[in-house]
């Protein structure tokens, strides 16, 4: 198997030095999942808008980082369940309901657990998603513009599960005490 860089700033290729730049700002560190993309400007140049589009909708920073969560779950990528679940419960989602999206549980609060829901079936049936979740998404005071965000949202993690998957990224100091495993479903 290619051993896959992780890059620092000055490391990257030339085209990937704003991009990595932004998100070392955004984070107060360069997660390594940034430093990886970085290999590919062409991936980590597309990848930027997105993220910054995922996190400037109508859904609040707690929602998003549950369907990303949820996202990471599904797709058993371990680096993006420990990023997200630091930046879930740092957006203020609740240790219990990180902690049951990281089990494949619902969460407790009534908007979250659709979300995590839709986010969920979103990937297990490749966008195919059945009506009544999207009636329970309605019911749970979501709108139409949310599902389509939460899409998004889908996209961009896409994006980050696999590239974690493919070049099995070490936890960054700040995430390894939210490390987590497919077989326990919980970290540590």
């Amino acid at each position: 198997m290619a051993a896959y860089p992780t890059h620092s700033v000055d490391s990257a290729p030339e085209a990937s030095k704003p991009a990595l730049r932004e998100l070392q700002k955004t984070f107060g560190f360069l997660p390594n999942i940034a430093a990886a993309m970085a290999e590919s400007p062409t991936l980590l140049n597309a990848f930027l808008p997105v993220f910054q589009h995922v996190h400037s909708g109508t859904l609040t920073e707690a929602q998003v980082q549950v369907v990303l969560l949820t996202d990471a779950v599904t797709n058993t990528s371990p680096y993006p369940v420990a990023l997200h679940s630091m930046l879930a419960l740092k957006a203020g989602v609740s240790p219990a309901d990180v902690r049951a999206i990281r089990e494949g549980r619902a969460p407790q609060d009534r908007k979250l657990a659709a979300l995590s829901a839709l986010a969920k079936e979103m990937i297990e049936t490749r966008g195919h998603v059945e009506e009544r979740r999207l009636t329970a998404f309605r019911e749970a005071g979501l709108g139409e513009g949310q599902v389509l965000e939460a899409i998004t949202a889908v996209a961009a993690s896409t994006i980050t599960n696999y590239v974690a998957t493919i070049t099995k990224l070490t936890l960054d100091p700040p995430l390894r005490e939210q490390s987590w495993s497919e077989q326990r479903g919980v970290g540590r």
